[in-house]
């Protein structure tokens, strides 16, 4: 174990972690120069194109140090988005070190201090790498002081690397091997592996990706998880050279893959613990809890007919992205779909390329809603994140919904515009921390619903994209809800019902109803778009009727003739309203997605 190090790699996004990875895998030779390619690690186009990790990806380097040992270096990479934090915290606790790299030119920005804490709760050694120093625009003693006051780490241990030119990747190696300790663990013990991932192979079932704290795993072994006691018999184990490897055992200390014929990846959660059913360990390793979606969307195929390859698609992609839930759902406008569950609005956006790119899908998917708390007259708690299953007022007696805690670091002249933008959005418990001279760090509670729709837009956008965002969960808190329902000459339309916070409902009816004028097409009869809570219209818009001129063949004669010929008119009109039935295109329910809150 004296000869292994297990480490992973943090950074606010954008701050050149894939990049350091790729320098750190060319220069230990662990790939082909034919067959490198940049962001090695990241598999998906997605994540290539968006230039973030979505996805965690572990790999061993062999490296052969300055005093001639040669090394296993597990480089465990971590997702880098707020969304996955739970992902993050379990590839942490599969290490004793972490590199955590700042940008020269950008500095210490609001993920490099979320990143930094979860890494202290793990105990964890933190190596500082100042990263993109060939950059005209650096400023090296305002970064080392922001790593000195803001993350109380010494500036001076910091590394300088360029990972784009490879320059101070050899000193990065050296002092990985010096700096962070080896495992801990004892081989002989009842065996003990931490899962911080897991992919499913078309061929083999589930990959596995583990962490052996103690004891030893190898191929014949019968394993069980902790959580569900499911038992399977492992068929391979081995270790990540960008392929599989496989090897004998895998042993205390090491990082490497189960192939144990596991047919769902929604058996292996992510933070679970595997020993072996007839030695089994005496408690599971700490930290493992059940990922549980905070964000909720309805998709619906924009044809029917595909209905069936949805399912198909969703099921596939549950099986490499076990966070994503799903069940049956309806619309009387939109036909059949499923509910979806997800980890948050970037997550939203990936399931939906996902499925329109690798299932060339054409989907439409409901505004994203959170799951509220309501506490009945008999006491009883109900979670809902549909606004169809909305309870009758009458029995509610208190309404909750979830806050979350954001943290901005911004330069200080931005702090007023980006102030206001919170305000609006109903953020309270205010907290502003000077940074240094003019860099400021900014805390609001806010409504988790009030951040899904544009909040991230509005704060890029008024600090000029100088403002970083993080968040947590913190709590569920009392809120006036209500239900707004969209009606189209008296027709409710579900598929665009929503729970909404009662100050917010006439703002949002006017422009959802200001929205469907323009979309819906223009009808014999007047239409009537309306925006209603319960029975009380609190927006309208009407859609005038075609008219056909019906006096054009009355040249002369008596007034009585057109005024007859008018009534008639009406009267004809008044009976195709009472039966006629408006279509609402798909355009309508795409465009109602983009209207503004305000």
């Amino acid at each position: 174990m004296d000869h292994i190090r297990n480490f992973s790699i943090i950074a606010h996004i954008d701050h050149g972690k894939s990049t350091l990875a790729d320098r750190l895998i060319q220069l230990t030779k662990t790939i082909d120069v034919r067959e490198f390619q940049n962001q090695v690690l990241d598999t998906m186009d997605l994540e290539r194109e968006r230039g973030i990790t979505i996805k965690s990806q572990a790999i061993t380097l062999s490296y052969h140090a300055k005093n001639g040992q040669t090394y296993a270096l597990n480089l465990i990479d971590t997702p880098g988005h707020v969304d996955f934090s739970y992902e993050v915290s379990r590839s942490l606790a599969s290490c004793e070190g972490v590199l955590l790299v700042v940008d020269a030119s950008q500095g210490v920005q609001a993920q490099t201090l979320a990143n930094l804490y979860l890494a202290m709760e793990h105990d964890l050694t933190v190596i500082p790498v100042i990263n993109k120093i060939d950059l005209p625009s650096i400023d090296l003693d305002m970064v080392k002081e922001q790593i000195d006051h803001e993350l109380g780490l010494d500036p001076d241990t910091a590394l300088l690397v360029s990972a784009k030119e490879g320059r101070g990747i050899e000193e990065l190696l050296e002092a990985i091997v010096e700096r962070i300790p080896p495992p801990q663990g004892d081989p002989t013990a009842a065996l003990q592996s931490l899962i911080f991932d897991a992919r499913y192979d078309a061929y083999r079932g589930t990959v596995i990706y583990t962490r052996v704290f103690n004891g030893q795993v190898k191929t014949g072994d019968t394993i069980i998880f902790w959580s569900n006691k499911a038992e399977y018999r492992v068929e391979e184990v081995g270790m990540f050279r960008i392929k599989l490897v496989p090897k004998p055992v895998l042993t205390a200390g090491d990082v490497g893959y189960i192939v144990a014929g596991v047919k769902t990846v929604s058996d292996t959660s992510t933070g679970d613990t595997i020993t072996l059913r007839d030695n089994p360990c005496d408690q599971p390793l700490p930290g493992f809890k059940e990922v549980k979606p905070v964000v909720f969307s309805s998709i619906y195929p924009v044809d029917a007919d595909d209905y069936q390859d949805l399912a198909v698609a969703l099921e596939k992609l549950k099986l490499n992205d076990a966070s994503l839930t799903f069940q049956k759902d309806a619309s009387a406008a939109l036909g059949f779909g499923f509910r979806c569950g997800y980890l948050g609005l970037l997550h939203v956006e990936i399931v939906q390329e996902r499925l329109e790119r690798e299932f060339n899908l054409a989907l439409i998917m409901t505004a994203p809603s959170v799951r509220y708390r309501f506490i009945m007259s008999n006491g009883q708690e109900l979670y809902i994140d549909n606004p169809t299953a909305f309870p009758d007022p009458t029995k509610i007696s208190t309404t909750e919904e979830p806050y979350i805690r954001a943290a901005m670091i911004m330069p200080e002249r931005y702090l007023g515009a980006v102030i206001k933008v919170c305000v609006d959005h109903r953020g309270t418990n205010s907290n502003i921390n000077y940074l240094s001279e003019n860099r400021i760090e900014l805390t609001y509670e806010l409504p988790l619903a009030e951040v899904i729709y544009d909040f991230y837009d509005k704060i890029k956008s008024v600090s000029q994209g100088y403002a970083s965002f993080d968040y947590d969960l913190l709590d569920y808190r009392p809120s006036d809800l209500v239900k707004l329902d969209i009606l189209i000459n008296g027709e409710r339309l579900d598929a665009l019902s929503m729970l909404i916070h009662r100050n917010r409902a006439e703002g949002r009816a006017r422009g959802i109803c200001k929205k469907l004028r323009t979309e819906i097409p223009r009808q014999m009869f007047k239409v009537a778009i309306q925006g209603a809570i319960g029975a009380k219209v609190i927006a309208r818009e009407t859609i005038s009727a075609f008219r056909k001129d019906v006096t054009a063949k009355c040249y002369g004669g008596d007034i009585s003739r057109k005024r007859k010929l008018l009534e008639k008119q009406k009267e004809g009109k008044k009976r195709m309203k009472a039966v006629g039935s408006v279509m609402v295109p798909q355009a309508a329910f795409l465009s109602v997605l983009k209207v503004d809150t305000d």
